[in-house]
C-alpha cells in the first residue's frame, strides 16, 4: 500500500504490503476514504484542528471528529467544543487520527482502547500524532513497532511500554498500518506525508502551499532539541544554494562546488546541511528529485527519459531503480494512479 516512502530519516519500519493491503487500497480508491479524529475533554485545539486542515477540504475524504466524551468538550484554549460523533465512527472508518492526548500522559479510557483494537483489526489504518502515540502504545497495538512521540515525553513512553522502540530524532515514523509522529508541527508533517502517499505528491503539494508550509521538512526532531540555529549572513547564503539546487537538479552537484558557492569551507558546509536539514546532502539530493520526478509524472505527458533528464537522474533506467528502491513502484505505475488526482 505505501506508494510514498521518502526519507530514511521519516520512515523507521515495514511497510504495509500484501493482497490485503492492495485490496483495501484499490476499494479506498474508489470512494471517499472516512477519516475519524478522536477529540476528547481537555484536548489542545491546535492539535486538533491539524488534520483538519490537511484534509477536510478535500473530496477524497470524508473527515469527522468523534469522542467518547460528552459534549462540550472542553479545550487548552479557554472555550468548548462540540461533537456530533462518538466512537462508533471508527467502526467503518479508513484512518483514526489521534491528534495527542493529555499533557500527563494518563490512561486511556477502556472503550477508547477498544474502540482502536477493533479498528485496528479490521484493516483501518492507525495515526498518532504527537502524544497520541500514547493511547495506541497502552491498547498495545505498538509492542514490537518502532514509533515516535515528542521528544520532551519520549522518555516516558520508553519507561512504560518497553517493547516499543521509540525514535526520538525523527518527525514520523511510517511503520506500515500506523503512523506516529513528534510533537506539534511534526504532526502536519506527518498527515502531509500520508496525504502524498494517497492522493500523489501534487495534490499534497497544493495543501501545503495552502497551509504555507514546506511540503516534506527533511531531518528530525533532533534539530529542534535545545539546539537553536543563528540567523547570520552564512545562514542566507546557505538557504541560497539550496534555493539554487532545486532550480537546477539535472545539473551534476558536488559538495566542494556547494561549499565554495556558500563561501564555506567543504567540512563547515558539511556540518551546517546537517544540523540544518538533519539528513545528508547526498540523500537530501535525492529526495528533491524524486518530488521533481513525482510531479511531472503527474501533471505532464513528458516521457519516462525525459522526466528522468529534467529530475536529474539521467537515464529512464536510473529513475526506475530509484523509483522501486524508494517509492516501491515504478514511474508508470505511479502516473497511472495519481494522474489527475
Amino acid at each position: 500500500m505505501n506508494v510514498l516512502m521518502e526519507t530514511l530519516c521519516a520512515r523507521r519500519g515495514a511497510s504495509d504490503s500484501g493482497p490485503k493491503a492492495n485490496i483495501r487500497y484499490n476499494r479506498a480508491m474508489s470512494a471517499k476514504r472516512k477519516i475519524a479524529v478522536i477529540a476528547f475533554d481537555g484536548i489542545t485545539p491546535f492539535h486538533l484542528s491539524v488534520p483538519s486542515l490537511v484534509f477536510r477540504d478535500l473530496e477524497q475524504f470524508d473527515l469527522r471528529v468523534c469522542s467518547a466524551d460528552p459534549p462540550p468538550l472542553r479545550t487548552t484554549g479557554g472555550f468548548d467544543i462540540a461533537t456530533t460523533h462518538t466512537l462508533r465512527a471508527l467502526s467503518s472508518a479508513d484512518i483514526v487520527i489521534v491528534p495527542t492526548w493529555h499533557d500527563d500522559c494518563r490512561p486511556a479510557a477502556p472503550a477508547l482502547l477498544n474502540a482502536l483494537r477493533r479498528a485496528h483489526r479490521r484493516g483501518a489504518r492507525l495515526v498518532g500524532l504527537c502524544l497520541g502515540s500514547f493511547p495506541l502504545a497502552e491498547a498495545g497495538l505498538l509492542d514490537g513497532r518502532t514509533a515516535t512521540t515528542h521528544w520532551a515525553f519520549a522518555h516516558t513512553l520508553i519507561e512504560r511500554h518497553p517493547t516499543v522502540t521509540v525514535d526520538r530524532e525523527v518527525l514520523y515514523v511510517d511503520d506500515g498500518d500506523i503512523l506516529t509522529s513528534a510533537g506539534v508541527a511534526a504532526g502536519l508533517d506527518c498527515c502531509l506525508y500520508l496525504l502524498r502517499q494517497l492522493c500523489g505528491a501534487e495534490v499534497a503539494n497544493r495543501v501545503s502551499r495552502q497551509l504555507v508550509v514546506a511540503p516534506h521538512r527533511q531531518g528530525g526532531q533532533a534539530q529542534f532539541i535545545e539546539r537553536p540555529l543563528p540567523v547570520s549572513p552564512s545562514d542566507c547564503r546557505f538557504n541560497d544554494v539550496l534555493d539554487w539546487v532545486t532550480r537546477h537538479l539535472q545539473e551534476e552537484h558536488s559538495i566542494d562546488a556547494l561549499a565554495a558557492r556558500a563561501a564555506m569551507s567543504r567540512r563547515h558546509f558539511t556540518r551546517h546541511f546537517r544540523l540544518a536539514t538533519g539528513t545528508s546532502f547526498k540523500q537530501w539530493l535525492l529526495n528533491q528529485r524524486l518530488t521533481h520526478a513525482q510531479r511531472m509524472l503527474e501533471r505532464s505527458d513528458a516521457s519516462i527519459e525525459m522526466v528522468a533528464q529534467e529530475a536529474g537522474f539521467g537515464s529512464a533506467l536510473s529513475l526506475r531503480q530509484h523509483f522501486r528502491t524508494t517509492l516501491r513502484t515504478s514511474p508508470s505505475a505511479y502516473r497511472k494512479q495519481f494522474r489527475g488526482s
